[in-house]
């Protein structure tokens, strides 16, 4: 028997500790690319804002070293430091040493908790290259270090005295260990979005973000921001609404509780055409809904459809309401307190606990219904909105074949324009959505046609921000994207059905191209937003100059890099410089080297890990308000990348 084959006991690993942190990363913290590197702050903010839930804690603060290292304090209980009867260790090293410790299991010290699962912090100190612990409490001041999740040795100790008037709290710093992630650069307005929404969900709490880092090296270092609402949820929806137009003035808010689980909601109808409905589950943002989405959903169509029969206000309308009515134009924040809510994964992605559906449905029909009865002007407007949607549903008949039933979209061939590709693996395959006929031309022939399949649109799709559905499938540059990616759209959506799992939009590195490149984003994030969530999306990144020297080829994106180039790769002296002014004047050749070939190109993944940040930021740059557009193009003009004027 070959060596290869042999499978007994010599071949059976154990992982002890944190190893297997170490092992699989992506298993705890989703990925190892800039995701799962922002997911590492997360863990350690989340047992901060657990410390403000159950009340000990009012101040946050996260800053980013100039070193790459980050540091969290919060002014709560401090971690316990004495010694755990079972592992014969100070408390604080167990804590950040084994799987599954804390003090979040018996709901004794915390009621109510967002890491629940007991590994955040311990996967945090496996990930980093070295985490130090500063905590305040029981009098003293006590350290603690570790190098890749080990205890340096004597690192744990009682430095001083306590001052009568200092207050008790807890500082970890980590920097991320190089071994492990892609990229070890911090985003100031990713870490932002996301400190803002806690802010937001726990009202109350002052959440700050330092940046010490020199802002010219790294390209959005801010300096200091403090985010504290005590108007919580209600301001959340304000904030989301700033670019929007309300169809009435207040924010509609109410809380209820029931068997230890709290809801909060807060809701307000706009006159736009996208929905922008959050939900979050002990903080969580619980991107893929779950239990607490769908009471609320089903109590909000429900309550709507009593009030406006009950007036005689749909009676033009041959059935009730559709929940897609409903919802037009809404924003609503939804968040619910769980003693023991049940997530999937690590992630946390989606609540599944069945009983805060009733729970949910139950608090938004009758309090929803109270305030409808309440404030009869705004429950009006809101059911007339949802009414003129219904309407506009209704009157397209073609567009309501294709949205009730996906399989309308399946049934349909393939588009003639697209250039399949033969496996039918959606893991291997790649479909390069490419910008006009003349790229697509060269794209078809340079492109490797075992996986990759190329589809090339026409001139610019409609701009859906601005479209209801029916609309939109009128696009035939859309249809064609739809029934090539074959997973249907809107609510029909389903993932398992898409034929690609990377779907990579290929456009030039000018302004035409970056809007066309917005307006196919802006499709994907409102009408197919899980392919965004599962990480199928990306943007190629063609260069605008190749550089050739010595029989050297070197590409740059940039002005910048070409003179880099030029300077240190080819001593300054004179040399072939090749100027591309789309992807249409590149041979086949040229275009497969440069932007296709998985050797050498480069891909930038589109992420959605803060929907909230990013349905506003759609709703700016995509939306009829002209004035929030416009100071955005002012205040962040300097910062645009692949843009070539």
């Amino acid at each position: 028997m070959s060596e290869q084959s042999e499978y007994g006991a010599g071949q059976i690993q154990v992982l002890e500790g944190l190893q297997a942190v170490r092992k699989r990363p992506a298993m705890y913290i989703g990925s190892t690319d800039d995701r799962g590197l922002h997911h590492l702050v997360y863990e350690v903010v989340d047992n901060s804002i657990d410390e403000a839930l159950a009340g000990y804690c009012d101040e946050i603060s996260v800053t980013l070293h100039e070193d790459g290292s980050v540091s969290v304090a919060d002014d709560g209980r401090g971690i316990p430091v004495d010694t755990h009867e079972k592992y014969d260790r100070p408390a604080l090293e167990v804590i950040m040493t084994v799987l599954h410790a804390g003090g979040k299991f018996d709901s004794k010290s915390y009621q109510v908790s967002g890491g629940l699962h007991g590994v955040g912090v311990s996967v945090v100190n496996a990930l980093s290259g070295r985490l130090e612990v500063e905590v305040k409490r029981d009098g003293g001041v006590y350290r603690h270090a570790f190098e890749r999740g080990e205890p340096v040795e004597g690192g744990f100790e009682r430095v001083r005295d306590m001052a009568p008037d200092e207050e008790t709290g807890t500082e970890i710093r980590f920097w991320p260990d190089t071994e492990i992630f892609e990229t070890t650069e911090f985003a100031f307005s990713t870490l932002a979005s996301r400190l803002r929404e806690l802010a937001f969900l726990n009202s109350g709490v002052a959440v700050t973000l330092f940046d010490e880092r020199d802002a010219e090296a790294v390209d959005d270092a801010g300096d200091e921001t403090t985010f504290e609402y005590e108007g919580g949820i209600r301001e959340f929806v304000s904030y989301l609404n700033e670019t929007r137009t309300p169809i009435h003035d207040e924010v509609i808010y109410f809380e209820d509780e029931a068997e230890d689980i709290h809801v909060e909601v807060a809701m307000q109808a706009t006159e736009e055409l996208q929905g922008s409905v959050h939900a979050f589950a002990n903080n969580i943002n619980t991107r893929e809904g779950g239990t607490h989405l769908t009471g609320f959903k089903t109590a909000l169509t429900r309550t709507v459809n009593d009030y406006a029969n009950e007036h005689g206000l749909v009676d033009d309308l041959d059935a009730n309401l559709k929940g897609e009515d409903v919802r037009e134009g809404l924003t609503a924040v939804i968040s619910v307190k769980h003693p023991d809510p049940q997530f999937e994964g690590q992630t946390k992605t989606k609540l599944g606990n069945s009983e805060v559906r009733g729970i949910v449905e139950s608090a938004t029909h009758e309090q929803l219904g109270t305030f409808f009865e309440e404030n009869p002007d705004t429950a009006r407007k809101v059911v007339h909105k949802a009414a003129e949607a219904a309407r506009a549903r209704k009157a397209a008949k073609k567009a309501e074949e294709l949205t009730r039933r996906k399989s309308a979209l399946e049934s349909t061939a393939l588009p003639g324009k697209l250039a399949d590709c033969q496996t039918r693996d959606p893991e291997e395959a790649e479909l390069f959505v490419v910008e006009g006929d003349s790229a697509g031309g060269s794209a078809k022939q340079g492109r490797n046609r075992e996986n990759q399949a190329i589809l090339p649109l026409k001139g610019k799709i409609l701009n859906v921000e601005k479209h209801r559905l029916d609309r939109i499938l009128e696009n035939d540059e859309i249809r064609a994207l739809i029934t090539a990616i074959g997973a249907g759209i809107g609510e029909e959506f389903d993932i398992d059905d898409v034929r690609y799992n990377k779907i990579i939009i290929m456009t030039d590195a000018d302004v035409d191209g970056a809007h066309i490149r917005t307006l196919l984003l802006t499709l994907l994030y409102r009408h197919m937003k899980p392919l965004l969530e599962a990480g199928y999306v990306y943007a190629a990144q063609p260069p605008l100059y190749r550089v050739r020297y010595r029989g050297e080829t070197y590409d740059a994106m940039t002005e910048a890099e070409r003179d880099r180039i030029v300077e240190e790769e080819c001593d300054g002296n004179p040399t072939q410089v090749q100027r591309f002014k789309g992807l249409g004047e590149m041979n086949p050749d040229q275009l497969w080297d440069t932007t296709m070939d998985p050797e050498n190109r480069r891909l930038k993944r589109i992420n959605v890990d803060d929907a909230a940040a990013a349905d506003r930021m759609f709703n700016i740059l995509m939306g009829d308000a002209v004035e929030p557009r416009k100071q955005f193009i002012k205040e962040h003009a300097t910062e645009a990348e692949w843009v070539d004027i």
